[in-house]
């Protein structure tokens, strides 16, 4: 049907260079919402069968949960569509995030921060941030939706994180129910979570190398509105920032390049040398002279740390010349595109798609394992009472 539709494409690190169908994650949003659609009976019969008191602002929490998901399903289907720019893609999160914002302020209006203790001095035991609370979590459904979207690319990669991502949150928000505390909180987020892992599980099946199917960036901001919707109405958006350590480095590393300091190709993926059927990092040319020069001392700085690779004396196409017929052409640099993908295989060296996969994912894991010794053990030292 996607094929049919001239939604298809070929993947470009195969060497049979088969055509893919894409924007495949619009049908597990699709079946997602009417799973949900159809759940929305079961946390609240009992109320209209015992004509107990009807809880409106958690129904009412559940239905504007589904609304901005619906949104940024549409938006996301309607980028692989029409391919909209940049600013588009800031805005339109933002919008769909409006009605979840203001569910937020009727239903809590809680903007109270507790500070760390080694902050205390300076702003007292709480901070309440009041309007900038609200930014805050406009920005973070922007940050969602847009931080699986830029860490991608490869097979199995979007769809791998999403799920390891939702599986940790699972076991956050069931030993936090171990525990009793927030009952209510962290039973609607699993009420969206559980029915989202079991469809993206087969989803990562047909996604793996060699993938059968592209999920898009309808997928992509599927997943990021619902882990920004579970974290804003779970009440635990700090603590789901945790498990997104790989997006933010991978966000914080690609600044440069996202907000033009350096040049940005319109694709940043791993170059694929089609006769070892490997990857490696790829690269954009520059000329240093012409650079911003917040994006040259952000070479500076990180090619003293070794975090890029760079290589002067290039011709505008890239290609290195040796030092002794060195001419005005070759006055060009070149760098790694900037993406936690590339910087990978900078210290991997080239190797298999499903082997970068893996790495990336393993990098995944070890984070959410890292997420959850902060946000017990070691969150001790910054909070008196940790849940």
């Amino acid at each position: 049907m996607f094929i049919k539709a001239g939604m298809s494409g070929v993947d470009m690190s195969k060497r049979n260079k088969d055509v893919v169908p894409e924007s495949m994650g619009v049908i597990i949003g699709c079946v997602y919402l009417m799973v949900m659609f159809l759940f929305i009976p079961v946390p609240f019969g009992r109320h209209l069968t015992l004509r107990t008191e009807f809880p409106h602002d958690e129904f009412v929490e559940m239905i504007t949960a589904l609304l901005s998901i619906c949104c940024m399903l549409l938006l996301g289907f309607a980028d692989d569509v029409l391919d909209l720019k940049w600013r588009h893609k800031l805005l339109l999160p933002t919008m769909a995030s409006l009605p979840l914002l203001m569910v937020y302020y009727v239903n809590f209006n809680s903007t109270t921060v507790i500070v760390p203790k080694p902050l205390r001095f300076l702003v007292g035991f709480e901070l309440n941030l009041g309007f900038f609370y609200y930014v805050y979590m406009g920005m973070l459904a922007v940050f969602c939706t847009n931080a699986i979207n830029i860490l991608a690319g490869i097979n199995g990669l979007e769809v791998g994180q999403s799920v390891l991502i939702s599986a940790s949150l699972i076991v956050f928000n069931l030993v936090e129910l171990y525990f009793g505390t927030g009952l209510k909180a962290y039973q609607f987020s699993l009420y969206l979570l559980i029915p989202y892992l079991a469809l993206t599980l087969p989803l990562l099946y047909y996604n793996w190398y060699p993938s059968q199917m592209f999920v898009g960036d309808t997928f992509c901001y599927f997943s990021g509105m619902l882990f920004a919707v579970v974290g804003i109405l779970g009440h635990f958006s700090k603590t789901m920032l945790l498990f997104f350590a790989p997006q933010i480095l991978n966000f914080l590393y690609s600044v440069p390049q996202v907000f033009r300091f350096l040049p940005c190709p319109r694709h940043r993926l791993p170059r694929y040398i089609e006769k070892k059927d490997v990857m490696e990092p790829s690269f954009f040319v520059f000329k240093p002279n012409q650079v911003h020069f917040l994006g040259a001392l952000f070479l500076r700085i990180c090619r003293f740390l070794r975090l890029v690779h760079v290589v002067d004396g290039v011709t505008k196409d890239g290609t290195v010349v040796a030092s002794t017929e060195r001419d005005a052409d070759a006055s060009y640099s070149k760098c790694n595109n900037l993406t936690l993908i590339n910087f990978v295989l900078l210290f991997t060296g080239p190797v298999h798609e499903k082997t970068l996969t893996t790495y990336l994912l393993v990098i995944q894991v070890f984070c959410s394992l890292i997420a959850f010794a902060v946000r017990y053990p070691m969150a001790r030292l910054f909070y008196d009472v940790v849940n």
